[in-house]
């Protein structure tokens, strides 16, 4: 039998093992489970990598949003302080945090965490837009009090025009 017919039978046969071998990167087969619809896999693929190398940015951040993405927001916000502690120029996590604070209504955090966000990248189109929605509420909420400390029909048209572009949102 001629060398080249045998390499090639041999590589055939290998092919179809290769193509169902699971990849050894965590985030590959985390991502595979997770659009899977196998989310508790792909969750817990990332933990045990991220137990066994904390300093992949990359695969903490991931776990952070898929525990977010599940409805883990306690779980996601832990993880994502603890990336910001180790990686203080990680813009995406302090996106992400922000979302949670603003969220639970804390205005003043999301915008502390939005502004040092945009700030490490100002391209980040999705943390201009989340600290764009942060100041809107930040402005109802600073005009509702001067509503209430003295009322003034130009404040309550300012409310107006403000809860306006909320609802357009």
């Amino acid at each position: 039998m001629h060398p080249f017919a045998v390499l090639l039978g041999l590589w055939l046969a290998a092919t179809p093992a290769l193509a169902q071998a699971p990849s050894a990167n965590p985030l590959d087969q985390a991502q595979s489970h997770w659009y899977g619809g196998r989310q508790a896999q792909a969750i817990e693929v990332l933990t045990q990598a991220v137990q066994a190398d904390p300093q992949q940015s990359r695969w903490r951040f991931t776990l952070a949003w898929m525990k977010q993405e599940r409805g883990d927001t306690a779980g996601a916000e832990a993880l994502l302080s603890r990336l910001i502690e180790d990686f203080p120029d990680h813009a995406e996590a302090h996106n992400n945090l922000a979302v949670i604070q603003a969220a639970r209504g804390e205005l003043d955090a999301a915008h502390q965490s939005l502004a040092r966000a945009v700030l490490l990248n100002p391209a980040h189109a999705q943390a201009q837009e989340n600290l764009g929605d942060v100041l809107l509420r930040l402005a109802q909420r600073a005009y509702a009090k001067a509503q209430g400390l003295q009322p003034q029909t130009r404040l309550q048209l300012k409310i107006s025009q403000l809860e306006a572009l909320t609802r357009a949102r």
